[in-house]
């Protein structure tokens, strides 16, 4: 089997990125304007870091977090609860071919910068950078 374009390791495509900020937005909005009808999900302040889709953007996978990181289960499980009218919402703001599965997953980012924060301010790497 050659390689593609999706197996070459070579990265999102410029429409991909563009679908997903799109929906990243998108999403953003609606969940800050409370536009899907769950007490549960509209009293959650929740962050929409990224949107990746896959190549045929059927499939987006959001990647959230929780104002201040606390009552991540039951922020993905509120996301997870609501995630048909959420793709409604997304996809009636939207001018897209196909409405795209969204999935949620905890956004780890931050605590991977911290962790390189932390391992960059220690004294023996610090040594090593200058």
């Amino acid at each position: 089997m050659g390689k593609n374009r999706f197996t070459s390791g070579t990265g999102p495509s410029q429409r991909q990125l563009r679908v997903g900020e799109l929906i990243r937005r998108t999403l953003s909005e609606v969940l800050a304007r409370g536009d899907v009808h769950d007490p549960d999900l509209n009293r959650m302040s929740i962050t929409v870091g990224e949107v990746r889709t896959s190549p045929d953007l059927k499939v987006a996978t959001a990647y959230v977090l929780p104002l201040g990181g606390h009552g991540t289960e039951e922020a993905l499980q509120a996301l997870r609860d609501n995630r048909h009218e959420l793709r409604r919402q997304v996809s009636k703001k939207l001018t897209l071919k196909f409405s795209p599965e969204i999935r949620f997953v905890i956004d780890e980012s931050f605590d991977r910068m911290d962790d390189t924060n932390r391992l960059l301010s220690q004294d023996h790497v610090r040594q090593d950078l200058d």
